[in-house]
């Protein structure tokens, strides 16, 4: 997988681009499984870049390629497909469904993709030390266990691409390792790369490379 950026920059950023090298207005390419770290502090626009790539967002001037074909060229359908089966992603927002619990939000995204068996689900959860809220609401969790549920929701899918935007933001050391052994067990199973965004933090990940926007 193979994604290119134009000279992007996003509407809301014209008027405060960064005076150092950036991503936006220039040119980068990522290619699956490479891992890069984005590392900007709050504000410019590395929520953006996520809504960008994930196709969610497109108020921007310039060229975003996925495999070769502009993102304006793909339909609604195509890029539902490409969410489905290609580009995985945990928001900064999390984006869970509140008033569900942990394990009916991991079903309404493995329902879609018979990706994990019933079973595999339980055992995921259990590996991230949330079996004992299994049933709970999401709404009654805490940020770091909502964060937990939001990555493992992210990785009920195939994928070549996982986009995480400040992913541990919420979660101590012991939790981090937890999700970190789990996330590399699969990106080796889907044979996928990462761009993870941070506010600067350290991370064990050993990434290929960096961007600063």
């Amino acid at each position: 997988m193979k994604i290119e950026f134009k000279h992007i920059i996003p509407y809301p950023l014209k008027n405060n681009l960064p005076v150092e090298k950036s991503i936006w207005g220039g040119n980068y390419e990522w290619n699956a499984p490479q891992k890069t770290l984005l590392n900007a502090v709050s504000g410019k626009g590395k929520s953006t870049f996520v809504g960008i790539v994930s196709g969610i967002r497109t108020d921007f001037d310039g060229v975003l390629s996925i495999n070769g074909k502009g993102s304006t060229q793909f339909s609604t359908t195509e890029w539902s497909a490409l969410r489905t089966n290609l580009i995985a992603t945990v928001y900064q927002d999390l984006q869970l469904f509140l008033e569900l619990t942990i394990l009916e939000n991991l079903q309404v995204k493995n329902n879609l993709t018979n990706h994990f068996t019933e079973q595999k689900l339980l055992q995921l959860i259990d590996k991230v030390g949330l079996t004992a809220h299994l049933s709970k609401k999401c709404n009654l969790l805490s940020l770091g266990q909502q964060q937990r549920v939001a990555i493992l929701r992210a990785l009920c899918q195939p994928f070549k691409l996982l986009i995480m935007d400040e992913p541990f933001s919420h979660l101590d050391k012991r939790n981090e390792s937890i999700i970190l052994t789990l996330l590399n067990d699969q990106l080796k199973a889907n044979n996928a790369g990462l761009i993870m965004t941070t506010l600067g933090e350290k991370s064990t990940i050993n990434f290929d490379n960096e961007i600063v926007i």
